[in-house]
């Protein structure tokens, strides 16, 4: 099976939908992202846009969610942005915190303050 994202004009993710593995081989039986495109297509319009994504993470970094974004320049689905102070890393692909999160999370447990821009701790494990 494979899964593709439906995205809309600014590459938020509507959907994401199985085709079997059939529906996206090209003549040769291998597995076509242009061809699961096409067929994406033919089930819901041809003028749909579409990505291909993994359930195991196997390509575009992270299976893509609704609400997602594709990013093009990083050719991954990339989650909203959790905080407005926090930036997206072209290394991890991911939302970054402008100030690092603790080390000890293993024994305590901490939250983002956007209001003062710091980790604020609410819990010591087994509290």
């Amino acid at each position: 099976m494979a899964h593709f994202a439906q995205l809309d004009a600014d590459n938020i993710v509507l959907q994401v939908i199985v085709v079997g593995n059939d529906d996206c081989q090209d003549d040769d039986g291998n597995e076509s992202e242009a061809v699961g495109i096409a067929f994406c297509q033919s089930l819901l319009g041809a003028d749909t846009i579409w990505k291909q994504t993994s359930y195991n993470h196997n390509i575009r970094v992270r299976y893509a969610s609704i609400g997602d974004t594709y990013n093009a320049d990083l050719d991954a689905f990339i989650r909203p942005q959790p905080y407005p102070s926090w930036t997206l890393s072209a290394v991890t692909k991911d939302w970054e915190p402008p100030v690092a999160k603790p080390d000890n999370t293993e024994t305590h447990y901490y939250v983002w303050n956007e209001t003062d821009q710091q980790w604020d701790q609410i819990a010591v494990g087994g509290e």
